[in-house]
């Protein structure tokens, strides 16, 4: 591996042992490790960084992508997810340049090189490309990062192992790597949660209305535990998972790009124009709600009290657009204005009835699934399998963000596992299971048998890249020789 060197300049007028503690507000700062399969990799980035650039790199990024265990598609209604992060990563092999231009490639050459100011540029959120992930994240440091000037010119390289559309936050893998990369060049010390809410805003510039779980856990994840995560303000609580059993990731192999369609965009909008009918129903000011979340507080109810008032204010059936602009006395331009993105504005259905109900028996079966792991009671286990199911069963039926491959592993795993459900936006990538420590091996040999050796697209796969388990693992941090 070609020397990595860390510049006096990048912290100046300090001593070595003082620059080690000036970064200590960012994510931690590790040594290169010296052994293993992250060791290789970084060794390859190293090499590729080398032969592009003709110099090494000055360190390294290191960003994971997450499972979320329970709590899908509420976090952008303002409340807490229970996601942990996995093994696999991002990395990013980074070096200043005189040049003030952002350079960017990839080890895997499929995906083209790019180049542009670092101080001027456009994210085109109409033509999707990977490098628009690493745009967002110069973006986030450059708007909201305090820097004083212009930023510095990077060299950059990127690698992962985190397979890409699988539900497993890849992207915003990236750009969390990307921020944390640019800040670390330029002496920032930003707390981890300011660059987690930084990155959980940048990415909205790829035209994705996300609500911060990736970003959040990507950068608050602590090892052996998975964490609960709450909004506004962003906090986690670690939280310890009942002993003897293990999740399993699982790739249906069905990809799912949500910048590349507007089924995500539309289901945030279905949420936010039911917070408005109930705003408006109650004798709120409907304009200032956005968010789920933000309508329970204002009433001050419980969870299962906002099931019941989804079912008193709605049918269970599609509002035209017409129709909800007359419950809220709106012209259709000012919902376009108030409420709608630009890429949602020429629907013309919303099911209001169904997205509600789900987001708040999700955000319920979160804290269920949180009180059960306090508990560590003898059902502990079947119980987290239970809310596993039930809100798999939920995703599918009243949010109709499942893919047809996705039930099928769901139903596989019936009465082998404890409980299974899809992991991440949905309509494609992965399912989590959660099976006993010495049923791990069979259920996967299962899955393999019944399901991957019948998919033609798994076939010259790496196993271990579509079939996994995993730990709880650390959190973004930045490496150095």
């Amino acid at each position: 591996m070609p020397e990595v060197i860390i510049p006096i300049s990048m912290f100046p007028d300090a001593t070595d042992k003082e620059q080690i503690e000036m970064s200590t507000k960012c994510p931690p700062i590790k040594k290169l490790p010296k052994e293993g399969e992250q060791c290789r990799r970084l060794s390859a980035l190293s090499d590729k960084f080398a032969s592009e650039f003709f110099h090494g790199p000055q360190f390294f990024a290191r960003a994971p992508g997450r499972v979320n265990l329970i709590g899908e598609h509420v976090d952008y209604c303002g409340y807490a997810v229970f996601p942990m992060a996995v093994e696999q990563d991002i990395l990013m092999a980074v070096a200043k340049n005189t040049t003030e231009k952002l350079n960017i490639c990839n080890i895997d050459e499929c995906y083209p090189k790019y180049s542009c100011s670092i101080n001027n540029f456009i994210i085109n959120k109409d033509q999707p490309a990977w490098f628009n992930y690493v745009l967002c994240g110069v973006k986030g440091i450059k708007d909201e990062g305090d820097i004083d000037g212009p930023l510095t010119g990077l060299d950059i390289v990127v690698g992962g192992n985190i397979p890409p559309s699988s539900g497993l936050s890849s992207s915003s893998a990236l750009v969390c790597a990307t921020a944390l990369a640019v800040a670390h060049s330029h002496c920032l010390s930003l707390s981890k949660e300011n660059l987690a809410e930084i990155c959980a805003r940048c990415e909205r510039h790829i035209g994705t209305q996300g609500g911060g779980m990736d970003q959040a856990i990507s950068f608050l994840a602590s090892p052996d535990t998975a964490k609960v995560i709450e909004f506004n303000p962003l906090q986690a609580t670690s939280v310890t998972l009942p002993p003897g059993a293990t999740f399993v990731v699982a790739n249906c192999l069905a990809p799912m790009n949500k910048a590349s369609n507007s089924n995500y965009n539309c289901r945030v909008m279905e949420c936010r124009l039911a917070a408005q009918v109930m705003a408006k129903k109650a004798g709120l000011a409907w304009r200032e709600y956005q968010k789920l979340g933000d309508l329970q507080k204002a009433l001050g109810w419980t969870l299962p009290q906002m099931m019941a008032l989804v079912s008193d204010t709605f049918e269970a059936r599609p509002y035209t657009k017409e129709e909800i602009c007359k419950l809220l006395d709106a012209s259709s331009e000012e919902l376009d204005q108030v409420t709608l993105t630009e890429n949602t504005r020429h629907i013309q259905l919303f099911k209001l009835h169904d997205r509600a109900l789900h987001v708040f028996s999700e955000a319920h079966r979160v804290w269920e699934f949180k009180k059960v792991c306090d508990q560590q009671g003898d059902t502990a286990l079947l119980e987290l399998g239970k809310l596993m199911q039930d809100s798999h069963r939920s995703t599918q039926l009243l949010y109709e963000c499942s893919h047809p491959k996705l039930d099928t592993l769901v139903e596989l795993s019936r009465g082998v596992s404890l409980g299974a459900r899809l992991t991440g936006a949905g309509w494609g990538g992965c399912m989590v299971a959660l099976v006993q420590d010495d049923d791990t091996e069979a259920y996967k040999k299962m899955l393999q048998e019944r399901y991957f050796s019948q998919e033609p697209s798994a076939q010259g796969r790496d196993p271990s890249s579509i079939l996994f388990s995993s730990r709880p693992g650390p959190g973004a941090c930045i490496f150095v020789q």
